[in-house]
């Protein structure tokens, strides 16, 4: 149980990375159109920053993780402690981006951590 929840929590950290990097990325190649007009030169734009390709790869590598933990634990156990990710992703915005975060988002994130603490404790 405890390399699958090794397997599940680096797969948790490598796609919260993985989201914060990809928006940096964006950050960089600004606003996009989804218009049939401008889809070559907008995917393009997106598929040449690295950091969108980083972001993609962390997602990959911890998809391989997510799987390994699959292998060995129940999805009913392990799918709960995929929301820690609102954690990482609720102080990684504030620290990185200075996003604005209220009172509650703050709730609702302590309130996920309980949730994913009694799910851990059930084994």
């Amino acid at each position: 149980m405890t390399v699958a929840i090794g397997y599940i929590l680096i797969s948790v950290l490598a796609g919260a990375i993985g989201q914060i990097t990809l928006k940096y990325g964006m950050t960089q190649t600004g606003q996009i159109t989804l218009s049939l007009h401008d889809i070559v030169p907008t995917l393009w734009k997106i598929g040449t920053n690295p950091y969108v390709i980083g972001g993609l790869t962390l997602y990959v590598c911890g998809t391989v993780f997510w799987l390994a933990a699959l292998s060995r634990v129940d999805l009913s156990y392990a799918y709960p402690f995929a929301s820690l990710s609102y954690v990482i992703m609720l102080t990684a915005s504030w620290l990185l981006f200075n996003e604005n975060i209220t009172p509650l988002r703050l709730a609702g994130t302590l309130i996920v951590m309980l949730g994913v603490f009694l799910i851990s404790r059930s084994g």
